[in-house]
């Protein structure tokens, strides 16, 4: 029973991350640099066990992909991460403006919004998709179900069709370490779009 377990949640897995296009993956990376370059913003977004990932990951990304002490870093900030303004928000307006309330105070035209949802269609980050939209920003969406409702917004995407949450939640980290990876090992990318060293990350 355990080994079949593991077997079965293992082959999931590694189906999904098979099924990864290399073409949207190099979008994100291409959005990415273009906001470093004009000094933009990114934002990341997500509830429960994805606001974990969005905390996550903007510790990984904006230590490691760029790791030159004396240069610039990304810009980039968890929306997820303040649990007093979060449930502010929540308290005082809606729990579906929670996300978009910050937005409003911080979001620009061509910044980045990076949304982590694993089903895709929860209202607060359809609503922040809905301001990221207006106010002229480019949208990540990584979600699973087959996409779910920020889809509709998304720039680029990355979807998956598995339905188990912890499965869905898996693989969203793991693309982005290997969003992280690919800056690290490429550092002259940002600066000539130079590609060198696209090792695994170790």
């Amino acid at each position: 029973m355990f080994k079949n377990h593991l077997a079965g949640y293992q082959k999931d897995l590694i189906g999904a991350m098979g099924e990864i296009d290399h073409q949207d993956f190099e979008k994100i990376i291409v959005l990415l640099k273009e906001v470093y370059q004009n000094d933009r913003q990114v934002f990341v977004v997500g509830n429960g066990g994805s606001a974990g990932t969005a905390n996550h990951f903007i510790c990984d990304f904006g230590k490691n992909a760029v790791l030159n002490p004396e240069k610039r870093r990304f810009r980039i900030l968890s929306l997820s991460d303040n649990v007093e303004k979060i449930t502010a928000f929540g308290n005082d307006i809606a729990f579906e403006e929670i996300f978009r309330q910050q937005m409003i105070n911080l979001l620009n035209p061509k910044d980045l919004v990076i949304v982590i949802s694993a089903s895709g269609s929860s209202p607060n980050l359809v609503r922040a998709c809905e301001y990221a939209r207006e106010k002229g920003a480019y949208i990540v969406a990584l979600s699973g179900f087959g996409g779910g409702k920020i889809q509709e917004y998304a720039s680029v995407g990355i979807y998956t069709a598995l339905k188990s949450y912890e499965q869905i939640e898996d693989l969203h980290l793991i693309i982005l370490h290997m969003i992280v990876c690919f800056f690290k090992y490429n550092p002259n990318y940002l600066n000539d779009g130079a590609l060198q060293d696209q090792r695994i990350c170790v």
